[in-house]
């Protein structure tokens, strides 16, 4: 039997620090990690900070708990079959509410190799006490990773007061009176907390899915057949609804040779140069994105 975790929380909350932190202390262990991610992370990618030695599969072309849950279930298959590891560690992308992507991993296929251990949230100590600044539907999935954590990172402390420390840690336990609250800096956990983990997922817990239903979170994967000017395809960038929460990948910007890397969150913009031709393509995360106009299309 595999152990199994997923790493749920927002952009920006911690997951990819808590990832690298728990990948050192497995490795110091002798214990063989594998990971798949559903997200880029900061760019270049931090598959540097992963290692070599570790197996490690990208999802970049859908959530895992939406349509990418297929390609879940062949990722893993893959590792089972063609890898050998100890521990399976899934960093969900910040779109996904944790119980659908805990859904996703559920399988026939394989449920009797893995040993799935539960849900660990990184939550924003300091965005919790924003969270009234968020869209509903974002504020909505914020509580629900709360929610349904069986182990809960309050991280970046250090950014707050100890009254507003206290706060955040007594709202959380209201709102979760079973996970295990950890006060945190940079996503740090110790190893023997996770191995601790004894999942509580009920079939009651499983079914409620149907919360992150609706949500009517999706992603949707943009093949670019022609190129833009920055200043285009940032205005149709503009013209989007806040209920897009995330959009990656590479965009053909015209007189350059090969596409950029571009990124964007909550409005938020960022592009870098690319030194390899990547394919055009881009990956939307948020609600209802099929329907969602695409500039040159």
């Amino acid at each position: 039997m595999k152990d199994v975790y997923l790493f749920s929380g927002f952009l920006g909350s911690g997951k990819t620090s808590m990832l690298t932190d728990v990948l050192r202390q497995l490795k110091e262990k002798g214990i063989k990690p594998a990971v798949i991610m559903n997200e880029l992370g900061k760019l270049p990618f931090d598959s540097q900070a992963i290692g070599e030695d570790v197996p490690l599969k990208e999802m970049l072309e859908g959530c895992i708990c939406c349509s990418g849950s297929e390609k879940t279930e062949a990722q893993i298959q893959g590792l089972l079959a063609g890898e050998d590891f100890d521990v399976l560690i899934i960093e969900t992308t910040g779109a996904a509410h944790p119980v659908e992507a805990l859904d996703a991993v559920y399988s026939p296929l394989f449920a009797d190799q893995l040993n799935i251990k539960g849900i660990v949230t990184v939550a924003d100590s300091k965005l919790w006490l924003e969270r009234m600044t968020l869209t509903p539907q974002v504020r909505t999935l914020f509580i629900e990773q709360i929610r349904h954590a069986h182990l809960l990172l309050a991280n970046k402390m250090d950014l707050l007061t100890e009254s507003q420390q206290a706060k955040v840690v007594f709202e959380m336990q209201g709102l979760n009176p079973d996970a295990f609250i950890l006060q945190t800096t940079n996503g740090r956990v110790p190893l023997h907390l996770l191995e601790g983990l004894q999942s509580t997922t009920s079939e009651k817990e499983v079914n409620q899915t149907q919360i992150g239903k609706n949500l009517h979170l999706s992603s949707r994967l943009i093949e670019f057949n022609t190129s833009f000017t920055q200043e285009e395809f940032e205005e149709w960038v503009r013209s989007l609804p806040s209920t897009v929460y995330r959009m990656k990948g590479y965009v053909p910007i015209e007189g350059v040779r090969n596409p950029f890397v571009f990124q964007y969150a909550y409005g938020l913009v960022q592009w870098l140069p690319e030194y390899i031709k990547m394919p055009a393509k881009l990956v939307m995360i948020g609600e209802n994105v099929q329907e969602i106009h695409v500039i040159g299309m």
